[in-house]
């Protein structure tokens, strides 16, 4: 009998947009997440809304945006044209609907496809959308993208402009909840980029005077080596400085859309500060020293520029316009004369600048030896490397769609790297075993990293060694045990990469891995907890003296429950760097040589557990 499954004209479906997008969200937003990860759909949702606002400002109308987030529910508020008010229903609820498709009314901007809002619209549970115009009003309400009722109105006393509410929609999304830091984030980007732009979140204001200069010294965790140099012409802004550290840091936007993960205009970016500089100093100086600790943001405008997705994290136009320059010589053309001016006119700058190039030439030279010994032992030991059980799906396989899945757990020990790799996604999903506890690298260089065998496999798996632009993995996962011995692994690594490596973190590739504390269950049910309180609460749920198990470690996980931990219910907690994060004081205090003075913090925090715990006895 043969086991081929039918298939028949019934089997073939015709599904509308608004079905088709509420059954497949993740082709036009990207992932859906429940709002921990700053790329998380309800972000995208938000940023949908707030683009059209935005653009309404770049074209003149409408200086103040208010935004309210209370609960789920995302209410906007701009003071531009207001949507024409015939066309509100369609512009909101018609795919391929919009005012963007080759018309005057909006030049570089974000939104040209006619799909943002309609996405809103259809993965919320309830979507609102009012216009004004000079005294008329049309306000429509839906549900899951249809429409429900809508009002019009005469004689209104309000401001031209176009109010939006929606709050997404938990059949689509699952529980989830905004984080106002990632949204404040996103709000002052768009002051940085809109000088003059006042936007209002739940009652607080933000605007930008010195654009990306403000962003700079926002951003920066440290102090610079030298005042930023900032420029800015028709369609393009930069400003540049350095740091101390290593790696390369970079904000990157177009009209007004972070690109985090670069495209052309990043890539011509890079290579122009290079060329000009080694032209102006007349010295055929490698781009990498020239660029080693720099902290630069740029902002273009481009005629209906191209994303790489629809989440438009990556530019792939090659051009400014269909009839103008290639964005690389806009760019190269832009540096070669703006910034060599600059440097010409501020000596002091300058002086600076050649140092800080001159150093890092010399600490390269230094670990050239070191540098080509260990390439040629990673190699020897990657055709053999049982530190590391590879993937087939990387980040930089740019061809593929699921690349931004790819993933590598940092884990310690064989029990737990055993567990993980038993139970992991062979796709997407890579693990790198740690043996033991790896070195403490603060105030070493980075001659260590070719000098320690673990440090140097680790850099040759992430494939980080002179750029991020070939980074194999979109996260970099630390996975240790909950005890006090996987919280020193956990600090030794976080420390690897604030040294030599920072921009795995500015880039928000580096995460911590939450693996339950306890487990729960009757004969029906299991509930893993994360903490104390939430094993309260499952506790109370199962009832009838379920069993409890406290995990001691990952090894003591097996591969089958694993697979609940780093599949679609997996936590992650990110690794933050901020202007606010005294870095270079904490790794001072926390790994340096003050051993005393830990240890005093040590004992006196241990007392206050101490009189806690008696308190509860």
């Amino acid at each position: 009998m043969s086991s081929t499954v039918s298939y028949t004209d019934d089997d073939i479906k015709s599904l509308s947009p608004r079905e088709h997008l509420r059954l497949r969200p993740g082709m036009y937003i990207g992932k859906l997440g429940d709002g921990s990860q700053n790329d998380d759909g309800i972000y995208i949702l938000f940023k949908e809304v707030v683009d059209n606002s935005i653009d309404e400002f770049i074209m003149g109308a409408g200086k103040t945006i208010e935004i309210t987030i209370e609960g789920n529910t995302v209410t906007v508020r701009d003071y531009g044209r207001g949507i024409p008010l015939n066309s509100l229903s369609a512009a909101v609820s018609k795919m391929n609907t919009g005012g963007k498709y080759g018309s005057e009314a909006f030049k570089k901007t974000v939104g040209l496809n006619g799909v943002g809002v309609k996405a809103v619209n259809m993965l919320s549970s309830s979507f609102m959308a009012r216009s004004v115009r000079d005294g008329e009003a049309h306000t429509v309400w839906f549900a899951q993208g249809l429409e429900q009722r809508e009002q019009w109105e005469s004689g209104v006393n309000e401001p031209n402009g176009t109010l939006v509410q929606f709050t997404p929609d938990e059949k689509v999304f699952g529980p989830y909840q905004y984080n106002l830091e990632y949204i404040e984030t996103t709000v002052k980007n768009y002051t940085y980029l809109n000088t003059g732009l006042v936007v209002k979140l739940n009652g607080r204001s933000f605007t930008s005077k010195n654009g990306l200069l403000d962003l700079l010294n926002e951003n920066m965790s440290e102090e610079p080596l030298y005042p930023p140099i900032h420029l800015s012409g028709e369609d393009i802004e930069v400003a540049i400085t350095h740091g101390t550290g290593y790696g390369e840091s970079y904000y990157s936007f177009v009209n007004g859309q972070h690109t985090t993960q670069g495209g052309t205009h990043q890539s011509a970016f890079r290579e122009a500060i290079a060329k000009t500089i080694k032209e102006f100093y007349h010295k055929d100086y490698d781009p990498s020293d020239i660029r080693t600790s720099i902290v630069a943001a740029i902002s273009v405008k481009i005629v209906d520029p191209q994303f790489g997705q629809q989440t438009k994290v990556s530019l792939s136009s090659t051009k400014m316009a269909e009839d103008g320059p290639t964005v690389r010589s806009f760019i190269l053309d832009f540096l070669k004369e703006h910034l060599d001016n600059y440097l010409h006119k501020n000596p002091s700058t300058a002086e600076i600048l050649n140092k800080k190039i001159v150093e890092n030439e010399k600490e390269r030279k230094a670990i050239s030896g070191v540098q080509k010994k260990s390439k040629e032992m990673a190699k020897k030991v990657s055709l053999n490397n049982k530190k590391l059980r590879d993937c087939k799906i990387h980040l930089n396989d740019l061809k593929n769609d699921r690349r931004e899945e790819s993933m590598i757990f940092i884990t310690e020990g064989n029990s737990a790297s055993g567990s993980i790799t038993k139970s992991r996604d062979v796709q997407t999903q890579a693990v790198f075993s740690l043996r033991g506890k790896p070195l403490n690298s603060y105030g070493l260089t980075k001659k260590v990293v070719y000098e320690n065998e673990e440090f140097n496999l680790l850099q040759a798996a992430l494939n980080i060694e002179n750029d991020m632009d070939d980074l194999r993995y979109n996260k970099i996962i630390i996975a240790t045990d909950a005890d006090v011995d996987g919280m020193h692994i956990r600090l030794l690594m976080m420390t690897f990469f604030l040294q030599f490596f920072p921009d795995v973190i500015r880039q928000e590739h580096l995460f911590v891995l939450q693996t339950p504390l306890f487990r729960v269950r009757n004969k029906k049910q299991t509930i893993y907890c994360y903490s104390e309180e939430e094993k309260q609460k499952a506790i109370a749920k199962l009832g009838s003296n379920p069993e409890i198990t406290r995990f001691k470690g990952l090894g003591e996980i097996s591969a089958e429950e694993f697979r609940e931990f780093i599949g679609e219910n997996m936590r992650l907690e990110k690794v933050r760097m901020t202007k606010d994060d005294p870095v270079h004081d904490m790794l001072d205090f926390y790994m340096g040589k003050n051993t005393y003075e830990r240890q005093g913090f040590i004992i006196n925090n241990l007392r206050i557990e101490a009189d806690y715990v008696e308190d509860l006895l």
